[in-house]
């Protein structure tokens, strides 16, 4: 086999990493129903005014998850919680977590812009990645398989079951050991300052945040998107 003497590029710090570790919602995949519309849809179903936002849900997902292990058991526990807290019956919680997945696909996701160019180049210029994911494997998998991002990706890392949940370092310990590379030689890119690039800084390695979510903490990249990731546009690294 010929050689690629024009391998694509890769900006750094992507360049020089030994092996990567990405997030998988709203990093590489996003479903192309929001969380909030089919929520919304969950309460039109039960026949009940909304309760309460989703950003609470988004807000206690990950001490659900820690505590659950299916995404229908965390979003029955969750949703009972977050109604009862609201003087709301803990029972209404739970219906409008059923009718939640009835209206969820955990298969209806897309590629986010840049990602399967950006696995593309990684794959050409044979460096491993892995994906570290918060939530429960039976949907993340779903998604994972849904774009074929099992297949591709070394390990899928279902932290907070696997392993604990990011940001915790040892999530990311998972992803480092399935790929054989250390902290230091690795880059995590993901989009949540707090769980994936404050938990992927503690772990040893560089971090990349994909967007523009706040507080960057310091010593991590941001990039506007993937794209950036190939295009040698690595935005600013935070001074503080």
């Amino acid at each position: 086999m010929r050689e690629n003497v024009n391998p694509p590029r890769l900006a750094a710090p992507l360049a020089d990493a030994a092996g990567i570790t990405f997030d998988l919602d709203d990093t590489l995949v996003s479903y192309r129903r929001s969380p909030g519309e089919v929520l919304a849809g969950a309460f039109d179903a039960v026949g009940v005014d909304p309760v309460f936002p989703v950003e609470a849900y988004y807000d206690r997902f990950a001490e659900f998850n820690d505590r659950t292990d299916s995404m229908a058991e965390l979003r029955a526990e969750c949703f009972a919680a977050l109604c009862e807290e609201r003087g709301r019956d803990s029972d209404l919680g739970r219906a409008v977590a059923r009718a939640f997945a009835e209206e969820r696909d955990h298969t209806n996701v897309t590629w986010l812009p840049g990602a399967r160019d950006l696995l593309d180049a990684l794959d050409e210029h044979g460096t491993p990645y892995a994906v570290v994911t918060n939530g429960p494997p039976d949907a993340q998998a779903a998604k994972s398989r849904s774009v074929g991002l099992d297949e591709r990706a070394a390990e899928v890392v279902f932290a907070g079951h696997d392993a604990p949940a990011k940001p915790d370092p040892r999530a990311f310990d998972a992803g480092l050991s399935a790929l054989g590379v250390l902290a230091s030689d690795a880059v995590h890119v993901g989009d949540s300052p707090e769980s994936d690039a404050a938990g992927a800084l503690a772990a040893g390695m560089e971090a990349v945040v994909v967007g523009d979510r706040d507080p960057l903490p310091g010593g991590a990249i941001r990039v506007s998107s993937l794209r950036a990731l190939r295009r040698g546009d690595t935005g600013h690294r935070d001074a503080s």
